[in-house]
C-alpha cells in the first residue's frame, strides 16, 4: 500500500459565513495543494470537507497519516464519536441532532477505502504544512467573500 501524508485545515470569516479548505497531498516526495470553499458555511464544514477532499483524491486505497489542526475532525474519528452518531441516526449522547451528518457519512466511507492515522495538532502553532493549508483555505474564503 502506498504510504501518503494527508495535512489539512479549514477557515471560515464568520462563522457561519464565507469559508474555505486547503489540503495538502504528499507521496514519495511530490505534493498536490486542493483548495475550494463555500460562500455560506460553517468552519467544522470546512474541516470536514478538506478531509474528504483529500482522501477522494487518492486512486487506490493508501496508508495515510492524516495531520489537521480540527479537534471536531480529529476526535470524531478517533474516539469514535461519528461512528456512534451514525449508529444512533445522527443523535449525540445529549440527545441532539449531530451536525453535518452528510459530511461525515462520506468521511466515514471514504476512511474505511484506506488505512488512516490521525494526528492532531494546535493551530497556528508554525507547523509549516498546517500553516500552508490555513493560506490555502483562507484564500479559498477570501474568494467567496467578494461573491457576497
Amino acid at each position: 500500500m502506498k504510504k501518503v501524508e494527508l495535512f489539512t485545515d479549514g477557515a471560515c470569516s464568520g462563522n457561519p459565513g464565507p469559508g474555505g479548505w486547503g489540503t495538502i497531498l504528499r507521496y514519495k516526495g511530490h505534493e498536490k495543494e486542493l483548495s475550494g470553499g463555500e460562500s455560506d458555511t460553517t468552519n467544522n464544514r470546512m474541516e470536514l470537507i478538506a478531509v474528504i477532499e483529500g482522501l477522494k483524491a487518492l486512486k487506490e486505497p493508501c496508508e495515510v497519516t492524516l495531520t489537521s489542526d480540527s479537534q471536531y475532525v480529529c476526535n470524531g474519528i478517533t474516539k469514535g464519536w461519528a461512528e456512534k452518531w451514525q449508529k444512533n441516526n445522527w443523535i449525540k449522547a445529549d440527545k441532539t441532532m449531530a451536525k453535518n451528518p452528510e459530511l461525515w457519512e462520506e468521511l466515514l466511507s471514504l476512511i474505511k477505502k484506506h488505512s488512516v492515522k490521525i494526528i492532531w495538532v494546535r493551530g497556528h502553532n508554525g507547523h509549516p504544512e498546517n500553516e500552508r493549508c490555513d493560506k490555502l483555505a483562507v484564500a479559498a474564503a477570501e474568494k467567496y467573500k467578494k461573491h457576497i
